[in-house]
């Protein structure tokens, strides 16, 4: 018998724990920092807004409609003669989140490394740049990242309920008290305002590069975990109601992304830190403004812990996919269908947990190509397989405002063109998740 949520906040926090993860508070505040500002924030959230949020609302429904996996799914809805081709197109899925988890698991070893360096207080000794570039890409990454294999296979094991729910009903409102704590610290800096001052004013110039506007719908594309919501939504009972968890899952990952940039930026900007410093923001720039910081052992701890949260909500979310797959294709017990996918995950990731330029090619393929066609492929196959006007019937039941017809042609067509969209232009701009 397959597993359902117990109730709705249980599948609302486990869905906001996937959504929440290293892209809202490792992406989010550097691109608030290099696009402007309130420039980023405008396209951003009409983006969320008026796309994401009801391509989320459809993707949740299509998994709930026969309550299976992609490979499950595509095979109930493709027709007799088409069925190798539905379990191409679903294992393909399938895959592609497995691709996202082998390097997402290296990511949540590397934080989870930092954070027992605070703990220690080894970190004040350090140089935050030289201790990134000899540990990321060596041996020493090794133990790290079998440690975020083995934390997230504890959870999947014990299923949905025990495991996934049981998690995020810790770890989601953990990160927001946790996150409220630090936003009280970070704004009570001396020249804190200047941050929250380059956040709030609008850049034109910035508002109209195509650049601001392209990394606007990358951000909110990815980190809603589409793709991911799928297995999500089979887990759901039929009086769930979709459109309000949707807009309330959307709400609150653009609210947990702004209080990441105004704990990060303000404190950036009280410290003369640049706000723009890219990737390298998470890893070298916050470990040296922790370090430069009166008690930012304690803040560093704080904030770090509060990654680790938000990184394992994801990765759970990341090995539950190709887990459910490989149960539905081979009978396999939740235990050992998890073993296997986490013991393949680290083997795959050897290479890239040793060497970073391998870590960049297969995180590049992955986020670039790979994973945007499979999220493309569900919109397809649910807007034109299956059907808008089944996935709008599903959208609505148990809706207590349901969605009008309108929004048929609004997911045949809009929607289905940002998805072929975010491929073209992470071609174009190498990548823009």
């Amino acid at each position: 018998m397959r597993e359902n949520w117990s109730n709705s906040l249980g599948f609302f926090l486990a869905s906001v724990g996937s959504a929440i993860g290293l892209g809202n508070i490792w992406l989010f505040p550097w691109r608030l920092g290099e696009y402007g500002g309130m420039s980023f924030l405008i396209p951003y959230l009409i983006f969320s807004f008026v796309f994401i949020l009801f391509g989320l609302m459809a993707e949740l429904a299509f998994g709930r409609i026969h309550q299976k996996g992609t490979i499950g799914t595509f095979q109930n809805v493709f027709s007799q003669n088409k069925q190798n081709l539905a379990t191409f197109l679903g294992g393909f899925q399938t895959l592609s989140m497995f691709g996202l988890l082998v390097f997402y698991f290296i990511a949540l070893g590397w934080i989870i490394y930092y954070f027992m360096l605070l703990l220690s207080g080894n970190m004040a000794n350090m140089n935050a740049e030289n201790t990134f570039s000899s540990f990321a890409g060596s041996a020493q990454a090794l133990p790290w990242h079998a440690i975020a294999i083995t934390l997230t296979v504890l959870v999947v094991t014990s299923g949905v309920q025990k495991g996934l729910e049981r998690l995020n009903k810790f770890a989601i409102p953990a990160l927001f008290i946790l996150f409220g704590v630090l936003l009280f610290n970070s704004l009570s800096l001396a020249g804190a305002e200047k941050g929250i001052e380059y956040m709030l004013q609008p850049k034109l110039d910035k508002l109209w590069e195509p650049a601001t506007w392209v990394m606007a719908l990358g951000q909110s594309f990815f980190t809603v975990s589409l793709g991911g919501m799928f297995i999500y939504g089979s887990y759901l009972s039929k009086k769930a109601d979709i459109p309000s968890s949707a807009f309330w899952i959307v709400t609150t990952n653009f609210l947990a992304s702004m209080l990441a940039a105004l704990v990060i930026i303000p404190a950036v900007f009280a410290f003369n830190f640049d706000p723009a410093k890219g990737p390298g923001l998470l890893f070298i720039t916050l470990p040296q403004l922790f370090n430069a910081m009166e008690d930012g052992q304690f803040w560093g701890i704080l904030f770090f812990f509060s990654v680790v949260l938000a990184g394992m909500s994801s990765a759970v979310n990341l090995l539950e996919v190709p887990v459910e797959g490989i149960m539905h294709c081979f009978k396999l017990k939740r235990k050992f269908a998890t073993v296997i996918v986490a013991i393949l995950a680290f083997i795959a990731g050897l290479p890239l947990a040793l060497n970073m330029d391998f870590f960049g090619l297969w995180a590049d393929t992955v986020t670039i190509y790979i994973y945007p066609l499979s999220v493309l492929i569900i919109i397809l196959v649910g807007q034109w397989v299956l059907g808008s006007d089944k996935i709008l019937e599903e959208i609505n039941l148990g809706a207590k405002i349901p969605i009008g017809k309108w929004v048929i042609n609004h997911l045949r067509y809009g929607f289905v063109a940002v998805g072929f969209l975010i491929i073209i232009l992470g071609v174009l701009y190498k990548g823009i998740g």
